[in-house]
């Protein structure tokens, strides 16, 4: 069984240009993508599937595996079919490149479901902490039926909490494991109603018939969607590093002085 990772880069986009190369700590955002990603345990490889020379240019310089794609791709599927009529695999695990947070187990967990149940199509999903999300457009929430399919996704807080309090909103991450057969289904077939309105790519598979199978996962990646996200993200990370270096000296303070081991 053959399983590649591939990260989709588009530099244009409407709401935050030049993403993939956006800065954090003097590093582009897909440098810290490629980095979680290629910790991945069950991947063969992992690729950037790029439209775009500049971001070719400085994976190159990175040292990070980048495949050329048609620049008249629109969404990030269309890059990932691409891939695969170059690349052949039996599944194919799109990796958002605004995700530089993702855990790698958390990617490992569409890769275990797979080999338990061939689906064509899985991606994951978690609860929401930050009531924030929950009525953020840009975040998309995600409900499903008891054996875990999706039965819709939107941008709009769902379920309504008409009758009960008493439930946690879940939002998608943006990761999919994708057969081949998945692919070929979503390049030809257009977008339908569902899609048009929400803007959302999983839709097409559920218009058309395709099953989704949600995984929930426990994570605290933040995706880079505007300029307020990357800002969020930098001091997320610069918050962990100083909390890293204080470990170290406290870890090296304890060996010199072993009385002041904190407990």
């Amino acid at each position: 069984m053959k399983i590649i990772g591939v990260i989709p880069a588009r530099y244009e986009s409407s709401r935050f240009e030049g993403k993939p190369l956006a800065d954090i700590l003097t590093k582009p955002m897909i440098w810290w993508t490629y980095q979680q990603v290629k910790k991945v345990k069950g991947l063969d490889a992992v690729y950037v599937a790029t439209d775009d020379k500049r971001i070719v240019k400085k994976c190159e310089e990175l040292d990070i595996k980048v495949i050329l794609t048609s620049n008249k791709h629109t969404m990030m599927l269309e890059s990932i079919h691409e891939v695969s009529t170059k690349i052949e695999a039996d599944l194919y695990v799109s990796i958002a490149v605004n995700e530089p947070l993702i855990e790698p187990e958390a990617i490992e967990k569409v890769i275990n479901e797979f080999k338990k149940e061939h689906q064509e199509v899985i991606s994951l999903r978690t609860r929401i902490s930050n009531p924030v999300d929950v009525i953020n457009s840009t975040t998309i929430k995600v409900v499903t039926d008891i054996n875990s399919y999706a039965l819709y996704a939107s941008r709009n807080p769902i379920p309504h909490p008409k009758a009960s309090l008493n439930y946690d909103y879940y939002k998608r991450i943006d990761v999919y494991g994708l057969t081949k057969t998945a692919l070929e289904l979503f390049v030809s077939h257009k977008k339908g109603p569902l899609e048009s309105i929400e803007d959302f790519d999983l839709l097409r598979f559920l218009e058309y018939g395709m099953k989704v199978k949600i995984v929930d996962v426990t994570s605290k990646t933040i995706s880079v969607d505007t300029l307020k996200d990357l800002k969020r993200i930098t001091e997320y990370i610069e918050k962990q590093k100083k909390k890293a270096i204080r470990g170290v000296i406290r870890i090296e303070s304890s060996w010199n002085n072993p009385s002041k081991i904190q407990k």
